[in-house]
């Protein structure tokens, strides 16, 4: 197992390099690159978003582990991820509201604060500290995937005044290196834990001044903004309106639940799954996010001019690489008769499979959900994805350890044929709708069906 994570590892990440460097010989520069301006505003948000987002990566390759080097059963470890996500589900909720009424700024510090809480907590062996850990983990991951954002938007338009055009550029460029952060992040992760033999609390640690200088910098560089706030309960009004009265983006929220719930039990399933087999843990992390880059280079090569496939199409060949996936794993975890190195392949494939889903998804909701409702249908999105993930840890907690783990991947396989009928009826419904196609390159009509 640890012969073929490094293999793995060196196989993804030359791969992920040959595509990144042909991309990068062909793309034109825009613009918006040679803005002397703009890429001192770029790296004034870079320096502290680019810092938070490590921060956060260098802790997932040992979470479980973490808690497994406390003696802790798997089913007190399910739970500890529940209040995760419990947790996540309710501050995402007020998210929004909460750094529009704090300031965006404000609300970078304390995320910065409130995570640097929550790495503490790991030091401690009491399972309640450790479950008030993680809701300060809950918390900081709201706020890190709300306030950054809002912070940079509002900077761009109202204070520089920059063309709108240019924000796409910025976050397609972040979500690059947030890619090869996490990359970084596992094989740093490895380093500080094993390597250096510090154990998997290292990387909790290593972590707090990453954030403490992420805050330092956001507080010294970045001025404060702040937004007109709209009414909790218009927003989730409004996003329910939406989501009843537009077929399509009903279905488009069901395979998000769907899909992204069987994500999360993912998250939680890898480690036990190969960690009893001597796999590095933070290299086998590091190789899931090359899988997941390289998914998103063949994203963009799969719409690009010389193939010119629309996201729809992707987003289906996501969902069947993750049912083909699933239905392997049920045969590689059978008691007695488990397989790490095909079950570490349908990990690779399921990274993979995100990497096309995630931004094929992100173009689909563009176009499909208006742009004042977003806030509010996502908030709906977002509760039936987080019950179906605790629902299903849950499941977990109360089965066997010895067929638990293979149940639980029969019963994702079940969601995720389930996210293809509903892939499946999306589809027919956007048959013939050309918003929803990426524009021809060559501004020529295009208009193939998808």
């Amino acid at each position: 197992m640890l012969v073929t994570a490094y293999l793995a590892f060196v196989v993804l990440l030359a791969s992920c390099l040959g595509l990144e460097l042909s991309r990068c010989r062909a793309k034109p520069s825009g613009r918006a690159c040679n803005n002397p301006s703009f890429l001192r505003f770029q790296l004034d948000f870079y320096q502290v978003y680019f810092l938070a987002l490590a921060a956060d990566w260098l802790q997932a390759p040992y979470l479980y582990k973490l808690y497994q080097h406390y003696h802790f059963l798997e089913g007190q470890i399910a739970i500890l991820y529940v209040c995760g996500l419990a947790s996540t589900v309710l501050f995402g909720l007020v998210a929004s509201s909460l750094v529009d009424w704090l300031g965006r700024k404000k609300s970078c510090v304390l995320f910065s604060l409130t995570y640097s809480l929550c790495c503490l907590t790991k030091l401690s062996r009491d399972y309640f500290v450790l479950l008030v850990g993680r809701a300060l983990g809950g918390l900081s991951t709201a706020l890190l995937f709300s306030a950054f954002e809002a912070w940079y938007i509002h900077e761009h338009v109202e204070r520089h005044d920059f063309p709108a055009e240019w924000i796409p550029a910025t976050f397609a460029r972040a979500a690059f290196w947030n890619h090869v952060l996490a990359v970084v992040a596992g094989v740093a992760a490895e380093a500080v834990a094993c390597w250096m033999g510090l154990g998997p609390v290292a990387p909790f640690v290593a972590a707090i001044p990453l954030l403490a200088l992420a805050g330092a910098l956001a507080l010294h560089n970045w001025g404060e903004n702040y937004d007109r706030q709209r009414a909790f309960s218009r927003t989730c009004a409004g996003g329910l309106r939406c989501l009843l009265s537009d077929r399509r983006v009903l279905l488009l929220g069901t395979i998000q639940a769907l899909f992204e719930s069987v994500i999360f039990i993912f998250v939680f399933l890898w480690t036990p799954v190969l960690d009893p087999h001597g796999a590095p843990l933070g290299i086998i992390f590091s190789s899931f996010m090359a899988a997941s880059l390289l998914g998103s280079s063949l994203y963009r090569i799969a719409t690009s001019k010389r193939y010119h496939l629309q996201p729809m199409h992707l987003v289906s060949l996501a969902v069947l690489i993750v049912v083909f996936s699933l239905f392997m794993l049920t045969f590689s975890t059978s008691p007695g008769q488990e397989s790490p190195v095909e079950s570490f392949i349908a990990f690779l494939l399921i990274e993979l499979a995100c990497g096309l889903y995630f931004p094929s998804m992100s173009f689909l909701r563009r176009k499909v959900i208006p742009e004042t409702e977003q806030a509010g249908v996502l908030n709906w999105f977002r509760v039936p994805l987080h019950l179906l993930a605790c629902l299903g840890l849950l499941v977990l907690h109360d089965s066997d350890r010895k067929t638990g783990t293979r149940n639980m991947f029969s019963i994702c396989s079940a969601v995720m044929v389930m996210a293809l009928l509903a892939v499946v009826g999306l589809f027919t419904v956007v048959r013939h709708d050309a918003e929803l196609r990426v524009p021809s390159p060559t501004g020529e009509p295009y208009a193939p069906e998808l």
